[in-house]
């Protein structure tokens, strides 16, 4: 083969091959994967008059483990130890799956507000970005609670029912936006495949930039409803 053909061929490879992957590689990078073989990387989540908490397992079928949430007229979750930096790893994917919803479960309402399954992302409050008013506020609670409450959180839920809108507010607080990925009976039993993107999600729900420190949280919770549920997390990959 002439030189010349053989730098083309080189040429050609790089261009079908190298790029691609590399393209590929640079596309998606994942801050951490999270497969539950233990829990070692998270802490329970408990809320304060909440007495009666859920229950968290880690359960392994031959080779794969997973995450077993139930809840028994309970609240409380699990959070990731460790924060992120969400204009730096903005995607996240995970894999879940329901036995069951609350038949009196309800988004709009305080007495319905419970999921069998949420995956949910807290942002942290920034003291040095807040307004007098907002440091007063947030100081206060600190005072009560011992420290900063959230700024604001995305709840992705899996609904009781079906709702007409894609995003609602907590009947809590309108710091807190549900956005339902499933909704209802209708794929109960089945594991499935979420992924979303915060920041664009922080976006369509608050009409502004989030904070940038930001941490991940696992609920089932019952304590509104007085029901039981019992839901599985496979992994969770935290990428951008």
């Amino acid at each position: 083969m002439h030189s010349y053909a053989r730098t083309a061929m080189a040429a050609l490879f790089v261009l079908v091959v190298l790029l691609p992957a590399a393209a590929s590689a640079q596309e998606k990078h994942s801050l951490f994967v999270e497969d539950f073989d233990d829990l070692n990387n998270w802490k329970p989540l408990h809320f304060p008059k909440i007495e009666e908490h859920s229950t968290y397992t880690v359960e392994s079928k031959g080779e794969e483990s997973y995450l077993k949430a139930e809840s028994k007229a309970s609240a409380s979750g699990l959070i990731y130890k460790n924060e992120f930096n969400v204009y730096e790893f903005p995607k996240v994917r995970w894999r879940w799956k329901v036995e069951n919803i609350y038949k009196n479960g309800n988004a709009k309402t305080k007495k319905g507000d419970d999921y069998p399954i949420r995956v949910y992302i807290i942002f942290k409050y920034d003291p040095k970005k807040a307004g007098l008013w907002e440091k007063i506020t947030y100081n206060t609670a600190k005072l009560i609670y011992g420290e900063y409450p959230p700024h604001s959180s995305l709840n992705y839920i899996w609904a009781n029912r079906e709702h007409g809108e894609s995003i609602l507010t907590s009947p809590y607080t309108d710091r807190a936006k549900m956005i339902p990925l499933q909704q209802g009976e209708t794929r109960l039993g089945v594991w499935i495949v979420e992924e979303i993107n915060i920041l664009e999600d922080y976006q369509r729900a608050f009409g502004e930039e989030p904070p940038s420190a930001t941490s991940i949280a696992i609920m089932n919770d019952s304590d509104n409803t007085g029901e039981s549920a019992v839901s599985y997390v496979d992994y969770i990959e935290v990428y951008r």
